[in-house]
């Protein structure tokens, strides 16, 4: 007898039984639909590639999220991918090369090797949207309103936005005349949200005292949409370009008022999510109960630059077994299922492919199995012709 220990699945990888399994292919098809609808291309990517292509553009917390494998045809290192958007938008540089905007939209599997930290998963079924081609906040607000949309679709209620845009820090800092390492070690202990751990570490950099303050000052910076007027304020001595990227909020919060006036908005000028590879605006949707985003996104335009083209890039990403395992539609329709007999009459055989062609559902009964699978009618002989029982 094997040993049950055998059977067991590496940490962070799930399987889903049929019903599971079901829901969540509901769920695939709708959000395609929702997808098409809004004018985005599906696209699917490789799941393996050379790890020199995968990575290009991409930041340090991907390299570390991902499998690495030896080609024994090439001898070459590969890749397995753990975020699809990169590849996505390399299509979207080097292979499509539209003039217009570009929309792509993509959802398969992905495989990280460290779990996420709420849910512990590494096998998330990534979906996703970009939209390639715009730098308009409008494009940011379509992404942010296409978002909302497919998590309604999934049946996820109670939704509210978090905001945060990556310019603001990234110009703070270079003011300042932080070096690069002074600059990380900051983004680190800011996402901590820790004030003692930002203020020790403010005094070990030689900055002017007034830079000391205006860091300080963004742990406070977050709230309703009040909270931009008084950043506006409070990082007055920053120059144009944080000024520009607090007014891009202001807009995308009077777009989003006008649209979804019972969305509640929230800012954060500290929260950097993707920090090392988003360019611009940031943004992510919780839902009440749930200890993490269940959707996020933001603008990366320079990860085109090192994909060797120049579109600007805004999209968005989810994780699909998290939406179905959140969603408020818990049951899938159960479709009806006819059992044919055991018989070899090619009348019988015709009868049930002619079903099965018109979306019927149709088992047949096994001659070595007892015991009848589950169904809602029978077919019978009666007259010479196969019918249906009501």
């Amino acid at each position: 007898m094997k040993n049950k220990n055998n059977w067991m699945l590496p940490e962070g990888i799930e399987e889903l039984l049929p019903e599971d399994a079901a829901r969540l292919e509901t769920m695939r098809r709708e959000l395609l639909d929702v997808f098409n609808k809004w004018g985005y291309q599906y696209v699917i990517t490789p799941m393996v590639e050379f790890l020199d292509s995968l990575l290009t553009g991409t930041g340090p917390e991907i390299d570390l999220q991902t499998f690495k494998v030896i080609d024994q045809i090439s001898g070459k290192t590969l890749g397995i991918r753990a975020d699809m958007t990169p590849q996505v938008a390399r299509m979207a540089m080097n292979q499509i090369k539209s003039n217009a905007p570009t929309r792509l939209c993509y959802l398969g599997s992905v495989l990280q090797a460290r779990g996420a930290k709420i849910e512990k998963s590494r096998s998330p079924i990534q979906v996703g949207a970009e939209l390639y081609g715009s730098r308009h906040i409008k494009s940011d607000v379509e992404i942010i309103q296409l978002m909302l949309e497919v998590l309604a679709t999934a049946g996820l209620m109670n939704v509210h936005l978090d905001l945060g845009h990556v310019g603001i820090f990234r110009g703070l800092t270079k003011q300042a005349g932080l070096s690069e390492q002074q600059e990380a070690d900051l983004f680190d202990v800011l996402q901590r949200k820790s004030t003692d751990e930002v203020e020790e570490l403010l005094q070990t950099f030689d900055c002017d005292k007034k830079w000391v303050d205006v860091f300080q000052s963004l742990l406070s910076l977050n709230g309703d949409i009040d909270v931009l007027s008084t950043a506006k304020d409070v990082l007055s001595i920053a120059d144009e370009s944080v000024q520009k990227a607090i007014g891009e909020l202001q807009d995308i919060a009077i777009l989003m008022q006008a649209n979804f006036p019972s969305l509640p908005l929230y800012f954060d000028l500290a929260e950097l999510r993707c920090y090392r590879y988003q360019t611009g605006v940031v943004f992510a949707a919780f839902v009440p109960g749930f200890g993490s985003e269940v959707a996020r996104g933001g603008r990366y335009d320079a990860m085109a630059e090192e994909l060797g083209g120049e579109q600007p890039a805004t999209g968005f990403s989810a994780d699909i077994k998290v939406l179905s395992r959140l969603s408020t539609v818990n049951s899938v329709e159960i479709a009806p299922v006819i059992l044919a007999p055991v018989d070899s009459d090619p009348d019988l055989y015709e009868t049930i492919r002619d079903l099965r062609a018109a979306g019927k559902i149709v088992v047949q009964q096994l001659p070595d199995s007892s015991d009848e699978p589950a169904h809602t009618s029978t077919l019978y002989k009666q007259d010479g012709r196969w019918l249906v029982s009501e």
